[in-house]
């Protein structure tokens, strides 16, 4: 067979090939390595993922507004509130208002959030947006809408988008339809 024609080939058997499983098992891959971080998280240094994200994040910035934290995380505003509320009753962050101005409340690690950072470890959250953030542009376009676009034909585009395994907004009652 010449070249060619073994070019043509494959090219013809890529455009038949069934993705769905291959995006299945990517997906399947992405939250159990999710749960499973999130339960060894909070069985060792008693924070799940989610906070501890945010905490890393909080760490890289140094002092942060709400709106900063969601842009760094990659998650609605609504949902950076709700995780940064819980970690702010733990005394892990303190939330200050802002000298310059006062209209603007500021995030910062508390001393105890500090020390919890010192032996947790990186989270699968800040691996996935890293090597999002890595591809190209066109890829991270591509990506994002073609996800949005599966999401949405499975009927699942208003579910809102809380941090992974995080309660309050966006709970189970936005599946049933």
């Amino acid at each position: 067979m010449a070249r060619g024609e073994v070019l043509a080939t494959l090219v013809s058997a890529r455009a038949d090939h069934d993705y769905s499983a291959e995006a299945m098992d990517v997906l399947r891959r992405v939250v159990r390595a999710l749960h499973t971080i999130d339960v060894e998280s909070e069985a060792a240094i008693g924070v799940g993922a989610a906070q501890l994200f945010v905490l890393r994040e909080i760490e890289k910035g140094g002092t942060l507004t709400v709106s900063e934290l969601a842009a760094r995380t990659a998650t609605a505003q609504c949902s950076v509130s709700e995780v940064v509320a819980r970690l702010v009753a733990r005394g892990l962050v303190a939330r200050t208002r802002s000298v310059r101005d006062r209209r603007r409340a500021e995030l910062t690690l508390t001393v105890e959030g500090q020390a919890l950072l010192t032996t947790a470890p990186r989270t699968v959250q800040e691996r996935l947006v890293a090597a999002f953030r890595v591809l190209p542009a066109d890829q991270q376009r591509l990506l994002a809408q073609g996800m949005s676009e599966w999401v949405a034909a499975a009927g699942l585009g208003n579910v809102v988008p809380t941090m992974f395994f995080e309660g309050g907004v966006g709970g189970e009652s936005d599946l049933r339809s």
